[in-house]
């Protein structure tokens, strides 16, 4: 699901052409040449050549507590550290005059699934559900929300409705970001969001990526998101160990069996990079299906073409998630 900022963002549908695997979310996904992915300490970017295939990345490190990911507070606490990086790649890219899509750190944007017996067609009468629904689960005032939703089938009757939601002054500071290099922020996801396209297409699979201080779980089922959580971990990803890993998930996996009646089939970790082979076995211990790199298996298994291959080298999941999304 994707934020933009447009007059019809700010209204608040969005479905989807765009978007494989999960049910297409935007009515249509702009085919952006240039994205941006920006995290907790660094910042990429890709360009798109003519006929789809990755042309050229550039990756700039940022300095420890330049970007403070936050869905409440500002997010660019030293954004001279991130224009200064910003412009770095945007000269490699040559990137200027253009749309862009910024691909955000999770904790940015929240995602809910929430269930109806029924649900209005038109965004006129579906926002003031959604904003009503949500008021208690957002941190700041409704009239400062940017939202976007879907509706996607349910495991029984009714209507489940996927929502993102953000707060319009920290999309600002994005767009502002962009804004300074002459370029327009077309399309705003965050990384998770954009990665499940890694995932595969016809089984059960579950995401745990690990980002800093930050665990996003997405539980996929045939092309519809079933679940979606981002927590704080008890420590930085250096200093995790398996048995937290293993704590944090759990209550993923009991959520889906309740309400799916059904176990979760894999899991594909990102973000734990190197320390990846001493997880696997205590994962596969505690919840009885394959564990395997996400990138590293959406190589192996074709998901990703070729030319994308760099972007899974260098360990930038939400771009190459975007790739797919670009379709």
């Amino acid at each position: 699901m994707s934020l933009a900022s447009s007059p019809t963002f700010r209204q608040g549908i969005f479905k989807s052409a765009g978007v494989r695997r999960i049910a297409r979310w935007l009515d249509a996904m702009p085919v952006l040449p240039l994205a941006v992915e920006i995290g907790g300490d660094r910042l990429a970017a890709v360009r798109w050549a003519r006929n789809g295939a990755v042309g050229d990345i550039a990756i700039e490190p940022l300095l420890p507590g330049a970007v403070v990911p936050s869905a409440v507070e500002k997010n660019l606490a030293n954004p001279d550290v991130v224009r200064a990086a910003m412009a770095k790649a945007c000269k490699r890219l040559h990137a200027d005059d253009e749309d862009i899509a910024m691909i955000l750190p999770d904790p940015v944007i929240r995602v809910f699934v929430q269930h109806f017996e029924e649900f209005p067609r038109s965004p006129e009468e579906a926002l003031p559900i959604l904003r009503w629904k949500l008021r208690k689960s957002v941190p700041f005032g409704v009239d400062e929300t940017v939202l976007s939703y879907m509706r996607q089938a349910p495991r029984e009757g009714g209507v489940d409705v996927l929502t993102a939601f953000a707060r319009l002054s920290i999309v600002r500071e994005y767009e502002e970001l962009a804004e300074s290099m002459g370029l327009r922020a077309g399309v705003i996801l965050s990384s998770s969001l954009a990665a499940v396209s890694l995932l595969e297409e016809h089984s059960t699979a579950l995401l745990a990526r690990v980002s800093g201080t930050i665990l996003t779980t997405a539980i996929v089922r045939d092309g519809t998101l079933c679940g979606y959580r981002c927590t704080e971990l008890p420590t930085r990803g250096k200093d995790l160990t398996p048995q937290m890993l293993v704590e944090e998930m759990f209550p993923a996996t009991v959520y889906y069996r309740e309400t799916w009646r059904e176990d979760v089939k894999v899991i594909r970790v990102a973000g734990l990079n190197a320390r990846l082979p001493e997880f696997i076995d205590p994962l596969q211990n505690e919840f009885k299906c394959s564990v395997k790199s996400l990138l590293h298996s959406a190589v192996s298994e074709g998901r990703i073409p070729e030319h994308g291959r760099p972007l899974a080298e260098s360990e930038l999941e939400g771009l190459a998630g975007w790739m797919m999304n670009r379709g």
